[in-house]
């Protein structure tokens, strides 16, 4: 584990009063325990953009201040971690809305000039996505064969460069109790402190 290590929290949960950020907060407890760890942290929540890449690639969208700062932040970040709740089987609009316009060609990949192949701008990083559900873990896995964790993983981190990303299941939530709540809040504390 290298020294002075920077960890990017980002809570994609539009509810600013949602479990979610109780997790990303849980997370940053843990990681601050650590004497060599810099934390910080964005909260889409509170975070004012226009989500829609209005344009795709044709026509440049221009960023809003915060997002400018996003971008210096995953710069900046060693490890990122993903606070989000699975709706509709994937994240929720306003996580998809930030990566459509901050994850952007030439600065988190770049497609090769009369190539099929691109350029991994983030290598390097590495990733943590916790993600909150309803489903019980199980039916996700054998019916919907993960495929929003896959999206984030394979489509998303990894063309960018960011390997590995591992992911923290929290389910089913709807049901659950206050004092399970409470061990999925030590649970992810843990993972905070262990800097994973």
């Amino acid at each position: 584990m290298s020294a002075n290590r920077k960890i990017l929290i980002i809570n994609g949960h539009p509810d600013p009063q949602s479990f979610c950020l109780a997790l990303a907060d849980a997370y940053a407890e843990g990681a601050q325990e650590q004497d060599s760890v810099e934390v910080r942290s964005i909260d889409l929540s509170r975070l004012q953009f226009n989500p829609i890449l209005q344009y795709g690639y044709r026509q440049r969208t221009e960023l809003e201040d915060g997002l400018k700062e996003a971008q210096e932040l995953i710069r900046w970040a060693d490890h990122l971690v993903f606070v989000y709740p699975t709706w509709w089987g994937a994240m929720p609009a306003i996580l998809k809305g930030f990566i459509d316009r901050v994850f952007l060609p030439g600065f988190a990949f770049k497609y090769r000039e009369n190539s099929p192949l691109w350029d991994k701008l983030l290598t390097g990083k590495t990733a943590r996505l916790i993600v909150t559900m309803d489903t019980p873990a199980w039916y996700y896995r054998l019916v919907y064969w993960r495929a929003g964790h896959l999206v984030m993983k394979r489509n998303i981190l990894k063309f960018c460069g960011i390997q590995p990303v591992r992911v923290t299941e929290i389910s089913p939530v709807k049901t659950s109790s206050a004092e399970q709540r409470t061990k999925w809040l030590s649970q992810v504390k843990k993972l905070g402190s262990s800097l994973r």
